[in-house]
């Protein structure tokens, strides 16, 4: 019998709902500040917390682009929020598709080698892309890849940590299922795309989340691949909007246009939350 302990259970609430309040707090600032005119936040210190009558003209602006209060030009969001999300897609994806083809071949295939293409591929998480950031540059430029969307995918597709996710969870497959896939007739391919395709959802699911995040937030990347203001993405897009110098910010477009940055990464955790815990549950074991 478990002995319940009302006081841990008490404790345990307060820090939870203490770290939920730590995390949000930030983001409701933001949300008020973009409700808010660029002079009422510079003037009033410490800024309102109280929502302010702003909010349409804050998100219109940056949406759509326009001139602001101080006579500021605002180029529109909704573009760098399209390329973001073309972006991250193709990255997530990418990096799914490769990932389990390779780590199928890893441990379905008998090769010369084998385990010398798996170890040469897990040495690749020393060399992310900010260590060998000048050469991968080098060749997409020789590519004639600078300013499009695989300059700014291709690069960033490979993942040894993706592969070797897939690889230990194709171990757990009972080889009684090969066997049976054998007997019947289906090849490889049919193998792999009826059997541990739909065995995979959930761990396709988490690494999903994941890769959408990660090439949603790209910046250092994008912001030496791309010249061309088209191709801005939105995380460079809120970093442009800062001004320096002697330049007024308007705070809330910037204010406005984190908070829709957020959007999309927050629609996918949440609609794939169930999956996303299930399939980083499934991996442990």
């Amino acid at each position: 019998m478990v002995e319940r302990r009302p006081a841990l259970d008490l404790l345990a609430h307060v820090v939870l709902v203490l770290g939920v309040l730590i995390v949000a707090f930030p983001v409701y600032v933001t949300f008020i500040a973009s409700t808010q005119t660029a002079a009422q936040i510079v003037q009033n210190v410490p800024m309102s917390l109280l929502p302010g009558d702003n909010l349409l003209t804050s998100y219109r602006v940056a949406l759509f682009g326009g001139d602001t209060e101080y006579g500021s030009r605002i180029a529109p969001v909704a573009p760098m929020m399209m390329i973001s999300l073309i972006s991250a897609l193709v990255i997530a994806i990418g990096k799914i598709s490769i990932s389990m083809l390779s780590a199928f071949a890893v441990v379905y295939f008998r090769f010369p080698f084998r385990s010398l293409v798996f170890w040469m591929i897990f040495v690749t998480l020393m060399l992310p892309v900010e260590v060998r950031i000048f050469p991968t540059y080098q060749v997409v430029s020789d590519l004639h890849m600078l300013n499009t969307y695989a300059g700014l995918t291709v690069p960033l597709i490979a993942s040894a940590t993706a592969t070797f996710l897939f690889r230990q969870f194709f171990l757990t497959v009972p080889d009684e299922l090969a066997e049976a896939a054998r007997i019947d007739g289906a090849g490889p391919i049919r193998f792999f795309k009826d059997i541990l395709f739909p065995l995979s959802a959930t761990s396709i699911a988490a690494l999903f989340v994941i890769q959408f995040i990660y090439g949603w937030n790209q910046y250092l990347w994008p912001l030496l691949v791309t010249t061309d203001e088209s191709m801005y993405p939105v995380v460079m897009g809120i970093r442009r909007m800062i001004s320096g110098g002697d330049a007024a910010t308007e705070w809330n477009v910037v204010m406005a246009t984190a908070i829709l940055a957020m959007i999309p990464p927050a629609i996918v955790v949440l609609t794939m939350q169930r999956w996303f815990v299930k399939g980083l549950v499934d991996t442990e074991k």
